[in-house]
């Protein structure tokens, strides 16, 4: 599979279903994806050999009798639908899915290198202004990251 990248913006058609860019298409290895809740008020779509790894992390690092656990489950196993890409290039989101993030015509989908980020564009648009100081504080780390520099931020 190779990477899938890039920021798009797509409408959601009538029936609930999202047309998937055609390089987010191309890099994919198959047309059977999963889809469920992810973080931010967005849904995640994973392409099925990645969903199967994560599945596997999350059921050998889980623990059903503890509730932080059963609650990591529930909103990323249970929610999650296994979906085919149509010969249109669309996917079918669930109501309840759509719900969930919000959202309505028109959403933002992003690569996230191995799976793919799907948003309402305002929901998107607010994160991004209200996270604006979170991300210049986590690239200043990653700069002294990559420079070697971890002390006294040289």
């Amino acid at each position: 599979m190779e990477s899938l990248t890039g920021e798009f913006k797509i409408t959601l058609d009538d029936k609930g279903r999202l047309s998937l860019p055609a390089r987010l298409r191309n890099a994919l290895t198959g047309t059977n994806l999963f889809l469920t809740q992810g973080m931010d008020d967005c849904l995640w779509l994973y392409p099925s050999n990645e969903w199967k790894e994560m599945l596997k992390t999350i059921m050998d690092t889980t623990n059903p009798f503890s509730a932080k656990s059963r609650n990591i489950r529930r909103r990323l196993i249970g929610p999650s639908q296994e979906v085919e890409i149509d010969k249109a290039g669309r996917i079918p989101v669930a109501q309840t899915l759509r719900e969930f993030a919000g959202l309505n015509r028109e959403c933002v989908v992003l690569g996230q290198f191995d799976y793919i980020e799907i948003w309402a564009e305002d929901r998107y648009r607010a994160y991004l202004e209200a996270h604006k100081e979170e991300f210049i504080s986590g690239s200043e780390e990653l700069g002294d990251i990559l420079k070697g520099n971890r002390d006294l931020g040289k």
